[in-house]
């Protein structure tokens, strides 16, 4: 399983974006429509953000310290294109497992299903290191079992626990009540804080 940049990268120029909503993610949308007006100067990574609808959604509602890191250009230039408000300098061309930048929160859409399974304790304990004390990861995990040689990757509540639980404080992990239809009953919706 070669999931290189270019693997990537291709998938955004022959629009095989199959897992792409065109707007963000229902869940996601209820939890930054909670968020108070303190909470605008979080400094919110997206990982594996492609189209970042959900970067999109937060610059809309004026939070002005959102990243997103994509190993692919293309995925990167069409958020640009499509959001031209949109910081470019926050537009991050890299591997989320190099980044060395620090955050409060970063929020899950599609990338932890999306990496090699065996990475996905690294995920985990890369989270951890990159956010702040007391720093959350909130987002959405796919809760069916899907593919085992191309991504996405499934899971299940049980297995992913295992890798945030040596980390994270699990404030819930549950089924989404509120996903897109395409994905209903498909996702656990989960709200973790660094340990």
């Amino acid at each position: 399983m070669n999931l290189t940049e270019e693997f990537w990268d291709n998938k955004y120029k022959t629009n095989d974006i199959g897992w792409d909503l065109g707007t963000v993610s229902p869940p996601i949308k209820a939890y930054i429509d909670q968020l108070s007006k303190n909470d605008k100067e979080l400094k919110i990574l997206i990982p594996g953000g492609g189209h970042g609808y959900e970067a999109e959604y937060l610059n809309s509602k004026g939070f002005k310290n959102v990243y997103v890191v994509d190993v692919s250009e293309t995925a990167l230039s069409n958020l640009k294109n499509r959001v031209p408000s949109f910081p470019s300098s926050h537009l991050i061309k890299k591997n989320f497992f190099e980044l060395d930048m620090t955050f409060d929160l970063i929020i899950e859409q599609t990338f932890f299903c999306a990496i090699n399974p065996k990475h996905r304790a690294l995920y985990a304990e890369k989270a951890s290191k990159i956010l702040h004390t007391n720093g959350k990861i909130i987002g959405l995990l796919f809760n069916v079992p899907l593919n085992k040689t191309h991504p996405p990757f499934g899971g299940n509540k049980e297995e992913y626990l295992t890798y945030f639980k040596p980390y994270f404080h699990i404030g819930l992990m549950e089924k989404a009540t509120n996903s897109h239809e395409s994905r209903s009953g498909k996702e656990l919706f989960f709200n973790i804080q660094k340990k």
